[in-house]
């Protein structure tokens, strides 16, 4: 199979991710992101990549540190001062975890290849400069919310 072929990165991917098990081959030593087997791993399989080199272990620690940001940015919308607010932090919510599942499940072969970053983690300035700029708002959103949550 050549890398031309239709599913060749799914299939490589899976391949990775099954091949790092429960702690990883070690960092620099997968073989199918350092021999070339898998191609865009800086940017659209870097999933891929964390589960060969990494394992199980820290891949779930992602996800994990993901659910906790997403969960930040749900609180954040249910306590904001006004709706406006909550909106936009429910929708920044939205777009971490659209582009978490995403990202995760295309590595994955469960959802098609679209090219979505992983945030945080995926190579990209245009990407990191808009999440960035998420947290920022999530941040000022949080800063002005109401002090007396339970007044009568």
């Amino acid at each position: 199979m050549t890398q031309g072929e239709p599913g060749y990165n799914v299939i490589q991917s899976k391949l990775a991710i099954g091949a790092g098990q429960a702690f990883g081959m070690g960092f620099l030593r997968g073989n199918q992101t350092q021999l070339g087997y898998l191609y865009p791993k800086t940017t659209d399989f870097i999933f891929a990549v964390i589960g060969e080199e990494m394992g199980f272990v820290v891949a779930g620690a992602v996800i994990l540190l993901y659910v906790i940001l997403i969960t930040k940015a749900v609180q954040v919308a249910k306590t904001a001062k006004n709706d406006l607010g909550s909106y936009i932090a429910i929708g920044i919510a939205g777009v971490f975890f659209f582009h978490m599942v995403e990202n995760i499940g295309m590595t994955m072969g469960m959802l098609p290849i679209t090219g979505i970053p992983l945030p945080f983690v995926s190579y990209g300035g245009s990407s990191l400069l808009t999440n960035l700029i998420l947290i920022a708002l999530l941040l000022n959103i949080s800063g002005r919310r109401q002090r007396a949550l339970f007044v009568e």
